[in-house]
């Protein structure tokens, strides 16, 4: 079995990618942890202490859970700025091999057994290469390839390294 699709990724996709890898990591849930323990720290020291230290309290925590998406925003949009290979179509075969991405002549090909895992998100379906590299592929693209997708993926890959669950 063989599938064939384009993607052309958008700023937007780049973004649903870094904030599901960070947040999924331990940087995004140790973030949220200390946005938490900041608000708490808030709510039981409010008529304690100063009210000047709640309020630091309030923003500590405002700002730990503001930071990151801030700054994944910035960084996505400069790379996608940069980066003339993001901006222009990627063309996807995906076969018993493994999945093969090709671009102005140039292609190059993973082979299943060096994929590190595949999953999937409500909007994107990523095919990691290593722990911090994917390849992006927005649902949108797929269309109603997506379960054969799910299909060769499965019959390829270990069943710990196939993490899709719809």
């Amino acid at each position: 079995m063989q599938i064939e699709f384009d993607v052309d990724l958008t700023e937007q996709d780049m973004y649903r990618f870094s904030m599901y890898h960070n947040y999924t990591g331990f940087q995004g849930i140790f973030s949220i942890l200390i946005a938490i323990a900041a608000f708490v720290a808030a709510v039981i020291t409010r008529g304690e202490v100063e009210s000047v230290y709640t309020v630091l309290y309030v923003l500590l925590g405002i700002a730990f859970l503001v930071y990151v998406p801030f700054s994944l925003k910035l960084s996505t949009k400069r790379q996608f700025k940069m980066s003339e290979q993001l901006r222009n179509t990627l063309h996807y075969t995906v076969e018993e091999e493994g999945v093969t991405v090709s671009q102005n002549g140039e292609s190059a090909t993973l082979p299943w057994k060096q994929v590190y895992k595949i999953t999937a998100t409500k909007h994107n379906v990523l095919i990691y290469s290593t722990r911090i590299n994917a390849y992006i592929i927005p649902r949108t693209a797929l269309g109603d390839k997506y379960d054969s997708l799910k299909e060769i993926a499965k019959q390829n890959l270990e069943k710990y390294r196939y993490c899709i669950r719809r």
